[in-house]
């Protein structure tokens, strides 16, 4: 790993934010700073993080739900545990059909948020990375479509780029408000972006269902 890419982080203000408040990332503020602006997640809440670890979103989900809420992280590899028994986290791929049922099976009942922070492997060029970012967001759509209650709502990671505007016009036909948005803890030279859907449609969960 780089050095000055070390230097780099460690100088950066969300990150030392993140270490001083003992959150596990400095993603955390992605989510918080966007869910306080558009109250997409509210007390009681159940939420679904794809690719949660460290537990970053987790913890931002959590702290908005709060103890009448549930918080189930999935992601590849295992996520340190949380002493609250009302988050719960799985190592499951969630591009596989086979975890759709292993997701549900936790949950309380049908999700009110759906989230996913995750991201390929960066190959370092534009056009590749680009698409495999559309690819796993589209996939996470298709798990939000598959568990979300009706007025639902569903926050995925992007990347700035000519697929964009088509994965943002495919989810449109599911949800009643979409918005791209780039949250203030994003590092400014970033191509990464958030797209905000919000409000299921009633047709998308009967044509899902179907």
């Amino acid at each position: 790993m780089p050095k000055a890419w070390i230097q780099d982080r460690k100088r950066d203000y969300y990150y030392k934010k993140a270490k001083a408040e003992n959150y596990r990332s400095r993603a955390t503020y992605k989510l918080s700073q966007t869910a306080r602006k558009y109250r997409f997640i509210h007390r009681g809440d159940v939420v679904v993080d794809l690719g949660a670890a460290p537990g970053g979103w987790i913890q931002a989900s959590r702290k908005i739900a709060g103890k009448t809420g549930f918080v189930l992280g999935v992601d590849l590899k295992p996520i340190e545990p949380f002493p609250q028994e009302y988050i719960r986290t799985i190592v499951a791929d969630f591009t596989e059909p086979t975890a759709l049922q292993q997701i549900l099976d936790f949950l309380p009942r049908k999700a009110d948020v759906v989230l996913s922070d995750a991201s390929p492997n960066i190959s370092g060029i534009w056009e590749v990375d680009n698409a495999r970012q559309i690819d796993l967001a589209g996939e996470a759509l298709k798990v939000a479509l598959s568990m979300l209650r009706p007025s639902g709502n569903f926050f995925v990671k992007v990347f700035e780029g000519n697929m964009l505007q088509g994965f943002v016009k495919t989810v449109k036909n599911h949800f009643e408000v979409v918005k791209v948005i780039k949250p203030k803890a994003s590092r400014a030279k970033s191509s990464e972006m958030y797209l905000l859907a919000m409000k299921l449609k009633q047709t998308s969960r009967s044509e899902e269902q179907s």
